[in-house]
């Protein structure tokens, strides 16, 4: 196995939404990152090629991309040539089995912003994330406070208002709306979000989900205005009503 965790998490952390593409060709590896971006608010796509990640870039438009050097197409250092010759300039996490220190100064020298040697622990590349993101300015709501119009989630002290009202919300009441939260604005599928607060794929009846939408309606939006809009046909979405 080459991630290694102690099944620890940093306390107190910031929330962030912010995208990252994980190019990795060990469905292994993409998966365990992407579930430990995603517990940490992120918004996370994966790839397993260069030119799927050169896609991804375009499409995805990832704040960061953690990006495995060796690729069974093109490796990622030609991966971020590329980038940056279609001026894509997005930070990049090298993630490698290789520990030369040539590689690692070639990888940094062309553009890269860091370099994580398999094997490494989770705790370890989610320091690295933080780092680069707040390097290029992208690191996510000040101690860990997030704001739409009177709500106002503090993840530090777990608690929820909205003006003066404080809102007693369940453990998966909260995590939904932390979700909805650091993607406000953004309509989100119902898939997106089974996915993300109940990790799984979700395949079946999705009625949990309206479930708690209607739980979450009750509490936050029974204070004026409501925030929680239904977009039919697609999912929902966080947002101040439109005047």
């Amino acid at each position: 196995m080459w991630i290694v965790s102690d099944g620890s998490r940093p306390a107190g952390q910031p929330v962030n939404g912010a995208r990252v593409l994980v190019v990795d060709d060990e469905p292994n590896i993409t998966e365990l990152l992407a579930m430990a971006l995603r517990y940490e608010g992120f918004t996370v796509k994966t790839a397993a090629t260069g030119r799927a990640a050169l896609t991804a870039v375009t499409q995805f438009s990832p704040a960061l991309v953690i990006l495995d050097v060796m690729l069974p197409d093109i490796d990622g250092l030609e991966v971020l040539k590329r980038l940056n010759s279609g001026g894509h300039k997005v930070p990049i996490i090298f993630l490698t089995a290789k520990d030369a220190t040539e590689d690692k100064v070639h990888g940094l020298t062309i553009g890269g912003d860091d370099y994580v040697t398999k094997p490494f622990s989770i705790e370890e590349l989610m320091a690295r994330v933080r780092v680069v993101l707040r390097r290029h300015g992208n690191s996510g709501p000040e101690g860990g406070k997030m704001t739409l119009a009177d709500l106002e989630m503090d993840d530090e002290a777990h608690e929820v208002r909205r003006g003066p009202h404080i809102v007693e919300l369940t453990t998966t009441e909260y995590r939904l709306l932390r979700y909805l939260l650091i993607n406000a604005g953004r309509v989100l599928t119902r898939s997106q979000i089974l996915d993300h607060v109940w990790h799984y794929d979700f395949g079946g009846d999705a009625s949990v989900l309206e479930t708690y939408i209607s739980y979450l309606r009750r509490k936050v939006d029974r204070f004026k205005p409501p925030l929680i809009q239904t977009v039919r046909g697609v999912g929902y979405v966080l947002r101040a009503p439109r005047t």
